[in-house]
């Protein structure tokens, strides 16, 4: 009898491991802010930062999350209820990376706010080097015709040809390719991050005033690093110098229909931005909750006098990095936990309801 007992015992601790989880043990992490990242060229702490560090170290991020489907393991504060995500450079993994994590199964990202903080270039007739910018529109800079501006016809100012069209800037606007190539961002969401920031002092050092003094035909030159509004260019080609900054204000302007205004340069928007558009269309994420905010490591095109080469090498190909790369990281962290901070510490009221400007 007592064999029996023991036996029938055995069976029925095993059958319960056996049973499925709880829904306590399986219920998902509420996740109230993505800080999303593009790049982090080593550790996530305690060497020369990326855009990722800053986060890390302050917020902090002091939870490692393996994210082996990812391109790096996820961050995460369990107290703030924010996590982090670096998606790796292009709008390729950018798309990948937002994919995985929208798709993994340990999170509760429905009423998540979605931060893309990182640098960029800047037009200098908008910004000086050091500022930092919430785009409203983002724009696909890379969906396009194209043919070799030696080969293009004399009174056309780019090869860039828009999709489904036979020269520059053609109208009627094409309406079917709209949606692949532009998305304007909730607009009250945005001016209400801009609000809350646009006092926040930035970092003006003597490497950025020396950059922004050789632009004396621009307004940039006379300015210090500010807050401001201004959309945002995503192509994965790295793009420099003035005739190619002529036509990303002309490709903004096109796009948007002249409601838009170019302002930043960067690669990743819109492969997270499509990412999110999938995984809203079936209920894991609100696409209405992003945000963009964009800081200026360097200028989009070259100062007064100098050659687009010389101007992307001074700045790229000189070894020494972007004159304004650390201020820009630091402008992405200052500006951009102001925002986060704001999100989680009343988040009884933003759960539910998008913050209006």
């Amino acid at each position: 009898m007592r064999i029996f007992q023991l036996m029938l015992f055995i069976v029925v601790m095993v059958s319960a491991c056996q049973q499925p989880t709880t829904k306590e043990s399986t219920a998902k992490i509420p996740i109230k802010v993505v800080v999303v990242s593009m790049f982090e060229p080593e550790g996530d702490e305690g060497d020369r930062p990326g855009e990722f560090q800053n986060w890390v170290e302050r917020l902090p991020l002091q939870e490692t999350l393996p994210f082996p489907q990812g391109y790096r393991d996820l961050r995460y504060n369990p107290d703030l209820g924010v996590l982090g995500i670096v998606t790796g450079i292009g709008n390729t993994k950018a798309g990948i990376s937002i994919t995985a994590l929208g798709s993994d199964p340990r999170f509760d990202l429905s009423q998540a706010y979605w931060l893309v903080a990182g640098i960029s270039g800047v037009d200098p007739e908008d910004a000086p080097t050091g500022s930092a910018a919430w785009a409203e529109w983002l724009i696909d800079g890379d969906l396009s015709h194209e043919i070799d501006p030696r080969e293009m016809p004399s009174d056309w100012t780019t090869g860039y040809i828009p999709l489904r069209k036979t020269k520059p800037y053609e109208k009627p606007f094409p309406e079917k390719e709209k949606d692949d190539v532009v998305t304007r961002l909730n607009p009250g969401l945005v001016d209400w991050a801009y609000q809350l920031t646009k006092d926040i002092p930035l970092t003006d050092d003597e490497t950025i005033q020396k950059m922004r003094e050789r632009y004396t035909n621009h307004p940039s030159s006379k300015m210090k690093p500010f807050v401001l509004k201004g959309d945002q260019l995503a192509a994965s080609t790295y793009w420099h110098g003035e005739l190619l900054n002529d036509w990303a204000n002309d490709w903004v302007d096109y796009w948007t229909e002249g409601q838009g205004n170019f302002v930043t340069s960067a690669m990743e928007e819109m492969g997270t931005y499509h990412a999110l558009d999938r995984l809203h269309k079936v209920g894991k994420v609100d696409k209405n909750r992003l945000l963009v905010l964009r800081t200026a490591s360097n200028f989009t095109m070259q100062w007064t006098g100098a050659s687009a080469y010389e101007s992307l090498a001074g700045e790229k190909l000189s070894g020494k990095g972007y004159s304004a790369y650390i201020p820009s990281l630091e402008a992405a962290y200052s500006v951009g936990s102001v925002v986060v901070k704001a999100l989680v510490e009343d988040w009884g009221t933003y759960a539910g309801e998008l913050p209006k400007g």
